[in-house]
């Protein structure tokens, strides 16, 4: 299984990006997909998810009614569609997913696959 997230670039605040994440194989409709991100120097922390059919989704306060995830499960893609980005916001995002991510969506050791990182960068 592989993960390739794409999207990411240099924005000023206020901004929008779309990130995406298509993962290959035949398997991406079992798999709850999510975000995360890491911002120099920081751990790396949830950013939101999304579970198999795209009924429920979760986000990290920080982004909430700024952010929204979804997923397209015939195109094997997940997106985040970030508006009103702010410096804060800059981070390498990741998209991770996998079969047993259950109740634990913020949990990095839930998911099983990850992709490369997209670097996304906001300036004020």
């Amino acid at each position: 299984v592989q993960l390739q997230a794409s999207g990411g670039g240099l924005v000023r605040a206020g901004d929008s990006l779309r990130l995406s994440c298509v993962v290959s194989g035949r398997t991406f409709s079992t798999y709850y997909m999510g975000w995360f991100r890491q911002a120099p120097g920081k751990e790396r922390e949830f950013v939101s998810y999304i579970n198999l059919s795209g009924s429920r989704t979760y986000y990290q306060d920080s982004v909430k009614g700024r952010f929204t995830i979804s997923r397209n499960n015939a195109e094997n893609t997940m997106y985040l569609q970030m508006n009103s980005l702010k410096p804060e916001d800059t981070a390498v995002y990741y998209c991770a997913g996998g079969p047993r991510v259950g109740n634990f969506y913020d949990l990095r050791s839930r998911y099983d696959y990850w992709g490369q990182g997209t670097q996304v960068t906001v300036s004020s």
